[in-house]
């Protein structure tokens, strides 16, 4: 293998793929993944581009080390987001993502343009691609997967042909998902039902890399980090958040739930029936066996479907996952999609008699948002359009509910709490908060606030270590930006989330190093410059969606938290408006932005970044002084 230099063009409205050669300096500058992605959309798409329209890009992205490093393969999917209408990066990892790798072959990503009169799907192989019309509209994520069972599949649900603006891209028959800001909803628009990816799994290019590769995995599987995933993979996330009192409970109304141990990670260990990859040292997540199929449910599910909608039944939160599984649609925003629908039932703003603690209704509710009622399809399997069929009330629990109510959901909580005059439900850029709750730590709500593809706890988790100590905000300032960085780089090298983590140090620089040796390609070779990709990468996007129209008011917080959370150990805790606008402040001057959120010239200049920056964005005005 020569290295990854080039990329794959999908174009859906002209039915051509072609290859072309990435320019050097952005392959140096970028590397990959999230970088390589978001240097492409900003180069290609006009400033209010429709998501949903053919001129978006969607990009399938590797890194120029997959195949070579430790831990879970991951892909990155890269687009403008229909739920923020900001940047979007989405990562999934298992068979289909190294299998991506490998069908790859020396490109970097697939970018998917136009859209396609009739549904169809793009087959990866040896580094070439063909569009192949597909017969599977309408079927579920794990139909879909079974129609290739010689190759790793990607492919939308309902969820993405509903045009869903938080329908996931599912990969191994629904077991991993490009999740969170409507990917599937970009893909479905395209009139791209799957990718199917053909190849064997990439393999390292040289003994070197082999042996970095296994000497960190062992080292990782003896670490900290590496034991607790080990132990419980992200379910232990629930019993985290409720023994620290920030576990978004019931709509936001609680930080604790009562029923944290019967769907928390003991409950797991004991209804498993194995475990994703039992012969790894870290071996993956649980299995679970639901009527409707197998599930491997994650923090997030147990979070938001279980403790979020009130449901202490294990078995009922595994198959609600399950269930967003199939359909392929985001866990977290359908949790929320449902508890708000529950406050505006509560509120006597729609009719609808829907409760917290219901799992039969959730499931129809959120059957409901994917297109699907009761037991039958409103997507028409050979050409996509709703048939409206009727089904029995007593299979569908929400059968009379209105159908606005739905059609609104599907745009996302906020898009509802607008139209029916009910809030509650906290977002940022539109985009709904997972299920730790920030007022439990204020570096979180930073987080959140900051985060460049809206609410979302990967870019940054200080609540890990925040809720144990006290933190003045120098100490959150300076960990988010930390996290945010090295996420950055982590994802242009589409690194496992945990095991990559330390790859902006010395290890990364020894990764890349033999990289180069063996592909004879240039890439960061020192500390210095990792860290500075990963500050690049974010800035990047920060111009991206500064020419998009964000700025200071979009990292806003909702006025829920500035209420008090009312129970468990951080009972009283919020959000004081004014103190958050002086840590808001803090952080855009450690960033080198100005107060209106945006970069300025002399932080563009140092990251090398003038020269992108094209006329429609603007720069932000550095502050005066430093005690302004």
């Amino acid at each position: 293998m020569t290295g990854r230099t080039h990329v794959l063009r999908a174009d859906l409205s002209a039915g051509t793929i072609e290859r072309e050669r990435v320019p050097e300096r952005w392959r140096r500058r970028y590397l990959g993944g999230k970088g390589l992605g978001a240097r492409y959309l900003y180069s290609e798409l006009e400033p209010d581009v429709d998501p949903l329209g053919p001129a978006n890009v969607l990009a399938f992205c590797v890194g120029p080390l997959s195949g070579s490093l430790p831990g879970e393969p991951r892909y990155a999917a890269v687009t403008k987001s229909p739920l923020t209408g900001f940047f979007l990066d989405s990562y999934a990892g298992g068979t289909f993502a190294e299998r991506l790798a490998g069908s790859l072959d020396d490109c970097l990503a697939l970018l998917v343009t136009g859209t396609s009169e009739e549904p169809v799907r793009i087959e990866l192989e040896n580094g070439e691609g063909r569009i192949v019309p597909s017969g599977q509209w309408g079927a579920d994520t794990v139909e879909a997967a079974a129609a290739h069972p010689d190759a790793a599949v990607a492919c939308i649900g309902p969820a993405g042909e509903a045009a869903v603006r938080y329908a996931t891209i599912a990969s191994d028959a629904g077991e991993h998902h490009a999740g969170r800001g409507g990917a599937g909803a970009v893909m479905g628009a395209k009139g791209l039902k799957a990718v199917i990816a053909r190849n064997a799994p990439a393999e390292p290019p040289s003994d070197e890399l082999a042996r970095l590769r296994e000497e960190y995995a062992e080292r990782y599987a003896d670490a900290e980090t590496g034991r607790w995933q080990a132990a419980g993979e992200t379910l232990e996330s629930i019993d985290f958040a409720d023994e620290v009192g920030a576990l978004a409970t019931e709509g936001w109304r609680k930080g604790t739930f009562e029923g944290t141990d019967a769907v928390g990670v003991d409950a797991a260990r004991e209804a498993s029936v194995g475990r994703e990859n039992p012969d790894d040292p870290v071996p993956g997540g649980f299995r679970i066996e639901t009527d409707d199929g197998e599930t491997v449910p994650r923090g997030a599910t147990q979070m938001t479907l279980g403790a979020g909608l009130g449901v202490d039944d294990f078995d009922a939160v595994a198959a609600l996952g399950g269930c967003c599984d199939r359909l392929g649609i985001d866990v977290i925003s359908a949790g929320n999609a449902v508890a708000w629908l529950v406050r505006a039932s509560e509120r006597g703003a729609i009719d609808a008699s829907v409760e917290f603690g219901d799992p039969e209704t959730a499931t129809a509710v959120i059957r409901r948002l994917a297109g699907v009622s009761g037991t039958t399809s409103e997507t028409d399997p050979t050409g996509g359009a709703e048939t409206g069929s009727e089904t029995d009330p007593a299979a569908d629990p929400v059968a009379e509910l209105d159908p606005t109510v739905i059609e609104t959901l599907r745009l996302g909580v906020d898009a509802a709490a607008d139209r029916f005059d009910v809030d509650g439900i906290p977002t940022v850029k539109s985009m709904e908060l997972p299920a730790y709750d920030p007022r439990a730590a204020v570096g979180m709500a930073l987080a959140y606030a900051t985060s460049d593809r809206g609410g979302c706890h990967r870019r940054a988790r200080p609540i890990e270590r925040e809720v144990f100590g006290a933190w003045s905000d120098a100490d959150r300032i300076e960990a988010v930006i930390a996290a945010q960085n090295v996420r950055s780089l982590s994802w242009s090298l589409v690194a496992d989330d945990f095991a990559g983590e330390t790859l902006r140090g010395e290890d990364g620089v020894a990764f890349l190093r033999a990289l180069s040796d063996a592909t004879g390609l240039s890439y960061p070779t020192t500390v210095a410059e990792l860290d500075e990709t990963g500050e690049r990468v974010w800035t990047l996007v920060r111009l991206f969606n500064a020419r998009e129209g964000a700025d200071r008011a979009d990292d806003a917080l909702p006025d829920v938290l500035s209420e008090p959370i009312v129970d468990g150990p951080a009972a009283g805790s919020r959000i004081a408006p004014d103190e958050f606008e002086t840590l808001l402040d803090g952080y855009y001057r450690a960033r080198g932005w100005g107060r209106d959120g945006l970069p300025t010239r002399e932080t563009l200049d140092r990251l090398e970044l003038a020269d992108v920056r094209d006329s429609d964005t603007p720069v932000g005005t550095p502050f005066a002084n430093a005690s302004e």
